[in-house]
């Protein structure tokens, strides 16, 4: 497995990062620590998690602190801060008060010294950026966070919060958790920009597009129970997703013409686009994480790459 700077910053990071959404919910903790480890043993070295997953909220880093608790010197591990961890009024955001809780109950979770990076789950308009952003060079230099980044910042955030730390002589993000996948371009109108302007790691969430680029679903079929789709009612037969499966379809095909799964061909559609640090993938079983792992074998040519832009273009967005 190559490795590779996350964005300016020093630390190395393996091309995939491990996924922790559902863990206690539709992974069980059993099998959630069978995943992490069969992870590091292929060579995933960073593990992404947030003190609002699962339920209860936390209870995700707690399993991955439990886990990890003889190799926690083997990973690089990844939290984040803002959505709501109880009823009251500071109970959630990107304020100083927040995050100074937070922090430290994550570190508690998660059985740990340091955070290796430290993401704020999303913008916080109620908060200036400079409150934020001085909190977190505060835990930085205290050892407690090695690093900080964003997650679904717009272009103009990202620019905001950079802008801000060089103007107040802080260090500044090294990284920005985007939704990007072959069913949803659309960051390549203004973050992808951003962040190759100045060198921030980019490392996407849903990088199957929710489930639409594994080949579960058909054209006509109704969600599989095990999906995230299960019961909604979506009309699969209708003109509404027909687009997406026309997508789909082809392709699938483009897939089968190199022998290679769906799903390793938008995994490594991905890593073949310019500035992208890792897809944090989210296995539910040791198959899926083999299959996603096999993406890393696999080299698309120009004419590939292109086909690929013919079927879903560049900035659009499919019906999902």
């Amino acid at each position: 497995m190559e490795y590779r700077n996350l964005g300016s910053a020093g630390v190395k990071v393996s091309p995939l990062w491990l996924g922790t959404a559902y863990f206690n919910t539709r992974i069980s903790e059993e099998a959630a620590a069978w995943l992490i480890h069969a992870a590091l043993e292929a060579g995933i070295n960073v593990i992404d998690t947030a003190n609002a997953y699962s339920e209860p909220r936390g209870y995700a880093e707690e399993i991955v602190g439990r886990a990890i608790k003889s190799r926690r010197d083997k990973v690089v591990l990844a939290t984040k801060v803002f959505h709501p961890m109880g009823d009251g009024p500071n109970d959630r955001g990107s304020s100083r008060y927040h995050i100074m809780e937070q922090v430290h109950a994550s570190l508690r979770r998660l059985n740990t010294e340091r955070i290796d990076l430290y993401q704020l789950h999303r913008p916080d308009p109620e908060v200036p950026i400079e409150e934020t952003l001085r909190t977190l060079e505060d835990l930085r230099r205290q050892g407690k966070i090695l690093y900080f980044g964003t997650s679904k910042f717009a272009g103009w955030q990202l620019c905001e919060a950079l802008w801000t730390s060089d103007r107040l002589g802080l260090a500044p993000i090294v990284s920005e958790q985007p939704e990007y996948s072959l069913v949803d371009r659309s960051i390549e109108a203004e973050v992808l920009p951003v962040t190759r302007k100045y060198g921030l790691g980019v490392v996407p969430f849903s990088p199957l597009g929710g489930g639409w680029l594994t080949g579960k679903y058909r054209r006509g079929d109704t969600a599989p129970a095990d999906s995230r789709f299960a019961g909604r009612g979506m009309d699969f037969a209708g003109d509404t997703y027909a687009p997406t499966f026309d997508a789909l379809e082809n392709l699938e095909a483009l897939a089968a013409g190199k022998n290679i799964t769906l799903s390793q061909l938008a995994l490594a559609w991905l890593l073949a686009q310019p500035g992208i640090t890792a897809p944090i993938i989210g296995p539910r079983t040791l198959q899926q994480l083999q299959d996603n792992l096999g993406a890393l074998e696999v080299t698309l040519t120009a004419g590939e790459l292109a086909a690929v832009d013919d079927i879903v273009p560049p900035m659009s967005v499919l019906p999902g």
